[in-house]
Parts: C-alpha cells; structure tokens; sequence
C-alpha cells in the first residue's frame, strides 16, 4: 500500500498567495466606479477622477474593465495604442507620469471586432487585467467597471483584494434608479464600502440664457441618498463641452484649459473623493 502521507518538507512550506492579490499588494487605495446600467456616464466619471487624482500630485492607475464596451482608450485619445510586454507582465500606457491606464481596448488587434465572449473567457481576461498588468506603486487604482450587477462586476468584486469603496453613478430617470438602488444592495452585500452617489446628467444650462433646464424628473436620487443613508458626491449638468472632449480624445489637454460649471462640480467630486479615503 502506498504511504500518503505528506513529507514534512512539504508541510513546512507557506501557502503561496494569489497572484493578484501579490501584484496589486503596492496599491494603497483601490475604488470601483460601478451603475446599475449603462449609458450613464460612469467611464466618464472614472476618466476625469483619475485624471483630478493625478492633477493632486497622487500616483494613479485607470482600469476599464468594460470587456464588451472599453471606452477609456477613445476618452484618451489612445485607441491606437498597445502596451508593452516585459518579463514582469503588461506595461499599463502612461499619460502622464503619475497616470497610467489599462483597457481590454488596448488588446485587441481590430478595435472595430465586438468581442462575442462566454462567461470563462470573460473571466479570464478580467483575472489577466488584475493579476499581469504591472501597476507598482500607486496611491489610486480606478476601476471602471460593466454595467450591472452580473457575473463581471461579481467577480471583479470578489477577485479584488481590500477594496476601499465604490462609486456609483446615475442618472435622474426613474429607470436609471431602479438600477442604482440595485447597485448599493450589491456593494452592500458585498461588503465594499460605498463613498457616495453621483447624480450626472443633472439638468441642462442654456447656453443663451445661461438658467438651468430640466431634462429629467429629479428628486429619485435625492430619495435614494435618503433612504440608504449614502451621500450625494455630485450633482453634474449635462455638458456638451465634455462629450466634445471624449469624442476627440483631448480630454486631458482641454480639460486643463476649460473652466466650466461642470469642472468646478467634479473637482469639488474629486476633493470629496480624496477626503473620504485618505482619512480612512
């Protein structure tokens, strides 16, 4: 009969630890930027966070994890950009040297093709975007995350080692909420602390007569906040100016020459955001 039991030399060896949580041991602060649906702004939200983070002085990383709809390359102005590959693993692309980002966007040889994946190679390329990309030290890992509350945003949740809050993003329409409120439930069963609500698309400024226009029903938000206890973080109008950005991929640059209602909004956002987790 052959022995089983296990050599001592065996048992005196230490488990040896996910390669994810090793490869993002070095980032202090990780936040997921997460909706209930999509087309509500939340890349748009995770962009310019990333980008206010890295105007602070902090050392900041952008993630897109969007596997069916990367948007973070176009924002960037960097779809035709591909990451190196060293021995260590994927180089995120730096924009500046305290920003860097990664997309599945960046991944792909045809950025026309969709991508028509099952649920295990979707799983793979998430586990692949957290346990090889080489982000080292950082002060803030933004993740922008799908849509939803499925298998994507599940597992990214439960692969991500510590995380220190979610953002969630919405819209004032009564069928965006449905979804925002689905949202907190997840976080909140999930165990990730949310930071608070953004309420984008928040009314219209008249560009001739500078007064604000209701686009939406407001006031769902507002009840959200209310009812789950979760603060506010920002109440963004809609801004042609910024759509115009992203579209061009000049977001970066204009963004540091524009000033509109809408920047000092999300700087105020931004500051709220820093506030929050650096006196965790």
């Amino acid at each position: 009969m052959t022995d089983q039991v296990q050599p001592l030399v065996s048992l005196s060896k230490k488990p040896t630890e996910p390669k994810i949580v090793v490869n993002l041991r070095y980032i202090k602060r990780k936040i997921l930027i997460m909706s209930g649906k999509g087309g509500v702004g939340k890349s748009t939200v995770a962009a310019n966070l990333a980008i206010g983070l890295a105007l602070h002085g902090y050392r900041v990383g952008l993630l897109d994890c969007d596997i069916h709809g990367p948007t973070i390359p176009t924002i960037f102005g960097m779809e035709s950009m591909s990451p190196e590959v060293s021995e260590e693993g994927i180089m995120p692309i730096d924009v500046f040297p305290n920003l860097s980002l990664m997309s599945v966007g960046f991944l792909l040889e045809d950025k026309d093709s969709p991508i028509i994946w099952r649920g295990p190679l979707k799983m793979g390329m998430i586990e692949k975007l957290l346990g090889d990309v080489v982000w080292g030290d950082l002060d803030f890992l933004i993740i922008d995350l799908p849509p939803g509350t499925g298998d994507e945003p599940l597992s990214l949740a439960l692969l991500i080692p510590n995380i220190d809050g979610s953002v969630i993003v919405t819209t004032p329409q009564d069928v965006a909420l449905v979804s925002v409120r689905k949202s907190i439930e997840f976080s909140k069963k999930l165990n990730v602390p949310i930071i608070g609500i953004v309420d984008n698309m928040h009314g219209l400024i008249c560009p001739h007569c500078g007064k604000p226009i209701e686009v939406f029903k407001n006031g769902g938000v507002e009840k959200a906040s209310k009812d789950f206890n979760i603060p506010i973080l920002a109440r963004l109008p809609i801004e042609p100016k910024v759509a115009k950005m992203e579209d061009k991929g000049t977001i970066v640059q204009e963004m540091l020459e524009h000033d509109t209602d809408w920047q000092k909004k999300f700087e105020n956002f931004v500051i709220a955001v820093e506030k929050a987790l650096m006196e965790k």
